[in-house]
């Protein structure tokens, strides 16, 4: 684990002591990131996000004997919270039905729900390379190598992404699904 970490001092207690007080620790210093992470690649759904950010810090109570401390404590946590929620999506689940078109008159909503929305019909890539790229503010390289993919990949799905949520904010513009 590199020494210049904050939160190596409490992962070695936690591996030598199973000191639960010093993983509480570690879950309060980082689970706004991971479930803003999970919120954004759940297209906004609160409570999906909040039970796979519960997944994602029993998997890393579970997993830190493994954690070989060669990136950030959060680098490898904002992996887990990756690999839960693509675990997650891989399994078959009913179809939901598409929000309702907003209707003429009713009032506009705030800007952050509108983007919120408007994430949720972007591609689950292009979430995933949004939220860490810029909800996380990663570097490309950072995001990249957390999800596994090239730079190349990561940096056409930011593009892409910034695209179609260009084309959903602008009522001007055509989307297409």
């Amino acid at each position: 684990m590199r020494a210049e970490d904050p939160d190596s001092a409490l992962v070695a207690r936690v591996l030598a002591f199973d000191d639960r007080r010093a993983f509480a620790e570690l879950v309060r210093r980082h689970q706004s990131a991971i479930r803003t992470l999970l919120r954004r690649l759940c297209a906004g759904d609160l409570a999906r996000a909040d039970d796979l950010a519960q997944e994602t810090f029993l998997r890393a109570y579970r997993g830190l004997p493994s954690f070989r401390g060669q990136a950030r404590l959060g680098s490898w946590l904002h992996r887990i919270a990756w690999n839960v929620f693509a675990s997650e999506a891989r399994r078959p689940s009913p179809p939901e039905p598409p929000p309702p078109a907003p209707r003429s008159g009713l009032e506009r909503l705030e800007a952050a729900h509108d983007l919120e929305r408007a994430f949720g019909l972007l591609r689950e890539e292009e979430r995933a390379a949004l939220a860490l790229a810029y909800g996380q503010e990663l570097t490309h390289e950072e995001a990249a190598a957390l999800l596994g993919w090239p730079l190349g990949t990561l940096k056409t799905h930011v593009a892409r992404g910034k695209e179609r949520l260009r084309q959903i904010l602008d009522p001007r513009r055509q989307v297409s699904p």
